[in-house]
């Protein structure tokens, strides 16, 4: 999962992992995500679909935690076709299906675009930097009990009743807030009958898949989306996403119970970014953030929104680590880092002049943080493609190490560019989570 406010890499380190493991498991976000891979040079970005799928034997799965627009996992599956990646569902490849949508996934229909993006633009509210995907109303629905789950999608006749329901409350509410023209609900009818029998052959009860994949010995990985302090509950409220993107959305987005899952891996830049509005208190307004914008390429895999950038914040990663039960860290983009002669590293946190020990909740308390830093050497020396950690700069590694005993998480990854083999392992961590899912999944086949 993420470390920081999403964006940090997920998508590669899942897919390089997942060569080790049976299944891969989203289980929060929607199509607001957008995790890239790199594969000989080819881009592949996915926004719903795990990263798994791009590996042969392994099943991708989207759990229920997931809000999922059917046009964009029909759109997605498409692409991956087109791409040479196989694509099928229990519905229609049996015992070799690779991908599977839990029937009680929430569905997002127009009206939830509607809502959001007339909300977003009103004026007088604060911009809270959405995608506009209808994210949010969706979450809210499901957590208003109005919601249309994926099962309820496939029954037509609860589907044109809820659409039309559901057009008459939203259009008469986004028509006296926003003064937004009507969608018609029979046109959104047609329009999702036709994708409902589409969808159809990738359901299942995808809870019950995982369950019994655990309970034979295989190895599972759940994949996060977004990050830790986009969190709904745990992040920079009210600039966060609108779901569960820490470590216990896994169990309720998947229905997994928590004692099931053995090591929670956190993935973090070399530095940090974050898409859209409010509190980042090591951004930077200067000439180093763009240039580490322009290396790093810093822009929205979704919506290509430039991110902004700023030094690492270690008081963030230290929080992240205990909401999240963090025992690995995973830090990418080393290499964005090469030409730098000093980096600043921010160590704690003034508030009001005082230190302060704590990740303040309410957003004024962002407002008025000072960030202390502690300036470490740069390397001034390419690392992109070193393959082993003693390979690296000395500054290099002592800039890891210092991460690691400031955070009290272990470095086990390092990637030092984009490609899926632009990749760094430590051998205490391929130890503990690749030869162990190895071994699970060899036990399994054979």
């Amino acid at each position: 999962m993420g470390a920081q406010w999403g964006d940090e890499g997920k998508g590669k380190i899942v897919d390089v992992l997942s060569e080790d493991f049976s299944v891969v498991a989203r289980y929060a976000g929607g199509h607001n995500a957008g995790h890239t891979v790199i594969i000989n040079q080819k881009k592949f970005i996915l926004q719903l679909i795990p990263c798994g799928i791009l590996r042969q034997g392994c099943r991708a799965v989207i759990g229920n935690g997931v809000v999922l627009d059917p046009m964009a996992l029909l759109k997605e599956v498409d692409a991956l076709r087109a791409a040479g990646v196989r694509v099928e569902g229990p519905g229609n490849g049996g015992k070799s299906a690779n991908l599977f949508v839990s029937n009680r996934a929430q569905v997002i229909l127009p009206y939830h675009r509607m809502i959001e993006l007339a909300a977003e633009n009103a004026p007088g509210r604060v911009k809270i930097g959405t995608t506009s995907r209808g994210i949010g109303p969706a979450y809210e629905d499901k957590m208003g009990r109005r919601g249309l789950r994926v099962v309820d999608l496939l029954d037509l006749t609860l589907l044109k009743k809820h659409i039309e329901n559901a057009c008459a409350e939203k259009n008469m509410i986004a028509h006296a807030l926003f003064n937004t023209e009507p969608l018609d609900p029979d046109t959104m009818y047609e329009q999702y009958a036709k994708a409902s029998e589409q969808v159809a052959p990738f359901v299942c009860d995808t809870a019950t898949l995982l369950n019994h994949a655990i309970d034979a010995g295989e190895a599972v990985m759940f994949e996060g989306a977004q990050g830790t302090m986009l969190d709904i509950d745990h992040g920079t409220y009210p600039f966060v996403t609108s779901s569960s993107a820490t470590s216990g959305g896994a169990a309720t987005g998947t229905g997994v119970p928590p004692n099931s899952i053995s090591t929670v891996i956190g993935i973090t830049k070399a530095y940090c970014t974050r898409v859209g509005g409010g509190p980042f208190p090591t951004e930077l307004h200067n000439e180093i953030g763009d240039k580490l914008r322009s290396k790093g390429q810093e822009y929205g895999a979704v919506t290509g929104r430039a991110r902004r950038v700023g030094w690492l914040d270690l008081p963030l990663l230290r929080y992240s680590k205990m909401i999240n039960g963090i025992s690995w860290l995973v830090v990418t983009k080393l290499d964005v880092l090469d030409d730098l002669a000093e980096i600043p590293v921010c160590v704690g946190y003034k508030v009001n002049g005082k230190k302060a020990g704590e990740i303040p909740a309410d957003i004024t308390g962002y407002d008025n943080i000072e960030p202390v830093y502690e300036t470490l050497p740069g390397w001034k020396k390419s690392t992109v493609g070193i393959s082993t950690f003693e390979k690296l700069p000395a500054q290099a590694r002592a800039y890891l190490n210092f991460i690691a005993s400031e955070t009290g998480a272990k470095i086990g990854m390092v990637s030092t560019g984009p490609d899926r083999d632009q990749t760094l392992f430590i051998p205490a961590f391929v130890d503990e989570i690749g030869s162990k899912a190895t071994t699970l999944r060899k036990t399994h086949a054979s």
